[in-house]
């Protein structure tokens, strides 16, 4: 998935047509930023210096989800893990490392070219790799 940058975060908020908020920028640009996908708790407390709320962290990332600026997979304590979407959002994997927790978009693949019966129409893939990550394999 390609890499956005953190300065496209106010263009592409101001794209959707909605109001760009200092929560909404600051929490896109923690997303593009961030190497993994984040749990609400994780923005939360990479964000605290800027005094933004739990409950609008809350908001922000559903509403980015919603607006396709972000996706969200749960991990297998069922908590929600957040990463920017890229400039296409092409279906992709995810690895989901069993030492440390942390789960990373992988890029989209051959295997993701499931045939579907005919007559059925797919709207998301949910694909996960389990194992372990390089920092913890080292």
């Amino acid at each position: 998935m390609p890499a956005i940058s953190a300065s496209d975060s106010t263009s592409r908020l101001r794209a959707t047509g909605a109001r760009v908020t200092g929560a909404r920028v600051a929490i896109l640009d923690l997303l593009t930023r961030a190497n993994r996908a984040l749990s609400h708790r994780e923005v939360e407390l990479a964000l605290e210096s800027a005094h933004i709320d739990r409950v609008t962290v809350y908001r922000v990332l559903d509403w980015l989800t919603s607006e396709g600026l972000a996706h969200k997979i749960a991990d297998d304590a069922r908590v929600y893990r957040f990463s920017v979407v890229g400039k296409r959002n092409d279906p992709h994997a995810h690895f989901k490392c069993r030492t440390c927790g942390n789960v990373f978009c992988l890029p989209a693949g051959s295997a993701l070219d499931l045939k579907l019966p005919q007559g059925f129409h797919g709207e998301e893939i949910e694909l996960s790799v389990k194992g372990v990550c390089a920092d913890c394999a080292s």
